[in-house]
């Protein structure tokens, strides 16, 4: 097992913080570890258990005052959605009870209009939100690049050079900010052998059938090869943004931990901290292992649909980044267009770390495999979040109705009636 060199690694967590070791859970259902834990019938416990499988540290929320919600709550299920082509219409009631939901709320104008729990989830939860984690991240370099101190044109290498031996030389920061890097990269997540599992297995995710020891995060983007030239066409791969966490890191010259409580977390009216599952050496899984609570991951919506500002009227994000990330141009949509994957998004786009699947719509998506997702749609002023357990990691027939669902509530509340 090789270290990471002095300059990779980060600072350890404060004596107090909350680090539970992976493999000694306390009060773990038995028989889930690390080997099953993301396996179908154990994701419902385990996405709300993740401090209790895998090495956790906490992200502060800070000290500041809490944003309060204002309620008006309604029953919303009733409202229909509209047939097409593939689908008949039905109830957005029909697509939450079909969907294995933990949890979905929905915000007008910064109202909750709807909050419902099922099964163990509860408001204080912190439920896992896998790749949604990569909005995060990514908000946090927008910030990087609203103070200067991160250049979108520059060179990875030039913020970290340890990839510089990989295939990340010549690659610049928009590329991974856009996923159009040509890194060789497979997220077949049903494939055990993909760069994917394998990034689990080099951080301690998992351990059945590892042929060595875990490398950490760090060394594992370094082994990373190119296959492609870089700004080339959109693939979605994971590891973009995991370049991107250490970029910030070496920025800021400090963890992730750190850095996005100190620029984000704490800057939300967070009720919580919320929690990153880490490699061995306490690096972040930037791209998937953020833990939070659904009224907090809604704090963290309402960001995008209200120009950068939080509840508490603080400017979290700057309104330039906001801006870029709404504006998808030609050939972002090009790009995603000429991907190698069946992204079942016509027109759609993948841009600053989130998705946008219509082409003529500002509604976007922040989404993560399992059935995490936040919908926000600026020009309605409506986030819709809605954290899952769904057996398979992808799965469009619980996908694409949740999105349709959001659509068909974003113009309800909006409708004359209201």
């Amino acid at each position: 097992m090789t270290e990471p060199s002095p300059d990779q690694t980060v600072p350890a967590p404060p004596a107090n913080a909350a680090v539970t070791p992976a493999g000694t859970p306390a009060g773990a259902v038995a028989g889930i570890n690390r080997d099953n834990w993301q396996a179908p019938d154990n994701v419902r416990w385990s996405f709300q258990n993740v401090a209790q499988v895998l090495p956790t540290t906490p992200i502060p929320r800070g000290t500041g005052p809490v944003a309060e919600l204002p309620v008006d709550l309604q029953d919303l299920g009733a409202v229909v959605i509209p047939a097409t082509e593939h689908s008949a219409a039905r109830t957005v009631r029909s697509v939450i009870e079909t969907t294995d939901t933990d949890g979905w709320m929905l915000l007008h104008n910064g109202t909750v209009l709807t909050e419902e729990y099922f099964g163990e989830m509860t408001p204080t939860t912190e439920h896992l939100l896998m790749s949604v984690s990569k909005s995060l991240v990514g908000t946090v370099a927008g910030v990087l690049i609203g103070t200067g101190d991160l250049e979108p044109d520059r060179l990875i290498t030039d913020y970290v050079p340890e990839l510089a031996g990989s295939g990340y030389s010549g690659a610049i920061v928009r590329h991974i900010l856009d996923m159009r890097s040509g890194i060789r990269f497979s997220e077949d997540y049903l494939d055990p052998k993909s760069e994917v599992r394998q990034i689990e297995e080099s951080i301690g995710w998992s351990e059945a059938k590892r042929e060595s020891p875990g490398i950490g995060m760090y060394e594992f983007l370094t082994t990373l090869q190119a296959k492609s030239e870089h700004g080339g066409v959109f693939e979605y791969r994971s590891c973009e943004t995991d370049a991107l966490g250490w970029v910030c890191e070496k920025i800021a010259g400090e963890s992730m931990q750190t850095l996005m409580s100190r620029v984000l977390w704490s800057r939300l009216g967070a009720e919580q901290d919320a929690l990153i599952a880490t490699d061995q050496y306490g690096v972040g899984m930037f791209d998937g292992g953020i833990n939070t609570t659904l009224r907090d991951l809604a704090r963290f919506g309402f960001v995008y649909a209200n120009r950068g500002q939080s509840l508490t009227g603080q400017q979290v994000a700057p309104t330039a980044w906001i801006g870029d990330t709404l504006t998808t141009s030609e050939g972002v949509r090009q790009a995603f267009a000429d991907g190698p994957g069946d992204n079942r998004m016509p027109g759609g786009a993948y841009h600053n770390q989130f998705w946008f699947p219509f082409p003529d719509s500002h509604a976007f998506l922040a989404l993560g495999i399992h059935g995490q997702m936040i919908y926000i749609n600026p020009g309605a002023n409506v986030v819709g979040v809605k954290l899952s357990s769904w057996g398979l990691p992808q799965d469009a027939t619980k996908l694409f109705p949740t999105i349709r669902a959001f659509e068909a509530l974003a113009a309800a509340v909006n409708s004359p009636a209201k």
